[in-house]
């Protein structure tokens, strides 16, 4: 089997190795299967592994390489699945006990294109149930089991996106493919140590997905660094027939050659706005002092930095109601059968049964709102080139928390009036940047010092501007070394 030190490389060096025949796609699947049969369970990050499927396609890419028949930087790397994607002739449960027997007869266009590009399905990894549609209360609510932090077993990997946000920081795959709806990817890569991009709504086809929310649903990448982000997006990009809401935009991206080489002044005249939450009222001091911390290192890079605040609408609520609607619509006839009462969180079964009642003006009065909301964002990237704040202003939870419970007082705190909700939506940018659609990158920016908790910042572009996103993560991270920190397993 191959060594650690080989597993924890980025799927750009993997790549290169394969490409050397330094190390051979069968052998790197096998170890990476072994490293999945020895932590997945421990991890919770496993939903079904499929050593058959991936031994087979290792096999037919060792044979390509060796006739040099490269396929591009995914030729011979394994890979896992967020288990909302089909995948032909292998389970795929959504994470909830319902469907945990489901098989379809076709491959989901990601998975398609992933093998197109040469790429090894090791593992559909674990997620929370249906994606978290009616909201959810608890890190269990998984047909799996809750997911693990790799970095402190006793904290939440992050949903819904969770055995990706498990698996790759743990080594257990070169890299995974997640969704987000308002939060999966980039909570997850937070609150884990991932680099996870989040596409402009439409990059990314999602024939074959689990559909939660027609107008917000978004498929990516979830890697060990942000280049690697780029180099997948690459391949899973593009327009295709079998989903009308996929854009006729291919991704062709190549990481640029300074990025490489650790040059200063990587981001010489690139401007940022700053996205600064209050941390003497909300949010972990330790998340303040690396997102501090980390900005300070965007200004040695050449950043220039300006706080800013996002234009002031309702983007959690609107956000909430357009994929509550939307969820209550796809899964009318599962909810109105009874099955729901099969899931296993009650939070989860309440939201969806309730969300059959929401108003139709409600729904049509998000969509009222959202018509305003993408030129009042688009208004920002006139003056900046991206947006920057923490991924989350909190580190990972433990796993026995109420994610539905406000979060309690700082101890020693001073004792302050409640913010009002509206004032604290000009800094949601999970919410803004997920109801217009625009693509963002989280990736690890420090670690808390007593419980080695992951802590994240992101930058979000305009739409389409996934390379704007590559090139300010990519930059920090050659200026940085958190993305290679491994957890102590």
């Amino acid at each position: 089997m191959l060594s650690d030190d080989i597993l924890y490389l980025s799927v750009h060096e993997l790549g290169a190795q394969v490409r050397a025949q330094k190390i051979s796609p069968v052998e790197l699947t096998e170890s990476y299967l072994a490293r999945l049969e020895k932590f997945g369970a421990k991890l919770g990050a496993v939903a079904t592994l499929t050593p058959d499927l991936a031994l087979e396609q290792a096999r037919a890419a060792q044979k390509e390489i060796a006739a040099g028949r490269m396929r591009g930087p995914l030729h011979g790397i394994p890979y896992g699945a967020k288990d909302l994607l089909a995948t032909r002739d292998i389970k795929t449960t959504w994470g909830a006990p319902p469907f945990r027997d489901q098989v379809f007869d076709f491959d989901a266009t990601v998975i398609r294109k992933l093998r197109a590009a040469g790429a090894i399905l090791v593992a559909k990894l674990s997620m929370i149930e249906l994606a978290g549609g009616g909201g959810y209360s608890s890190a269990s609510a998984s047909l799996q089991g809750p997911s693990r932090c790799p970095y402190n077993l006793d904290h939440w990997a992050g949903g819904s996106s969770s055995g990706p946000g498990a698996a790759v920081p743990a080594a257990l795959v070169g890299f995974a493919i997640g969704s987000e709806t308002l939060g999966s990817i980039i909570t997850p890569s937070a609150f884990s140590g991932v680099s996870g991009l989040r596409p402009t709504y439409g990059r990314v086809s999602r024939h074959g997905a689990m559909a939660l929310s027609w107008t917000m649903d978004k498929v990516g990448s979830m890697c060990r660094s942000a280049l690697d982000c780029g180099l997948v997006l690459n391949a899973i990009a593009g327009r295709d027939p079998a989903d009308p809401t996929a854009l006729d935009a291919s991704f062709t991206w190549w990481p640029p050659a300074a990025a490489r080489t650790n040059k200063a002044k990587l981001l010489a005249g690139k401007r940022l706005g700053v996205i600064q939450p209050d941390f003497s009222s909300q949010g972990d001091p330790e998340v303040g002092q690396a997102f501090a911390a980390a900005l300070d290192v965007l200004r040695e890079l050449g950043t220039k930095l300006e706080e800013t605040e996002l234009p002031d609408f309702p983007y959690g609520p609107i956000a909430v109601t357009l994929y509550t609607a939307e969820a209550a619509s796809i899964f009318r006839p599962f909810i109105e059968s009874g099955k729901v009462m099969e899931l296993l969180d009650e939070f989860q079964k309440a939201g969806l049964i309730a969300a059959l009642s929401l108003p139709a003006k409600d729904y049509l009065d998000a969509f009222r709102v959202r018509a305003q909301i993408l030129p009042a964002l688009g208004k920002l990237f006139e003056k900046f080139d991206a947006l920057v704040s923490p991924s989350r202003i909190t580190p990972a939870p433990r796993l026995d928390a109420d994610l539905t419970a406000p979060p309690p007082p700082r101890t020693g705190a001073p004792e302050r009036p409640a913010t009002p909700p509206q004032n604290l939506e000009t800094r949601n940018v999970i919410g803004s940047s997920n109801v217009a659609g625009l693509p963002a990158i989280s990736v690890p920016c420090g670690f808390t010092k007593e419980r080695n908790l992951p802590i994240g910042i992101q930058f979000v572009a305009d739409a389409l501007r996934e390379d704007i996103c590559l090139e300010f993560a990519i930059a920090y991270q050659s200026a940085t070394d958190f993305h290679r920190r491994r957890p102590d397993l």
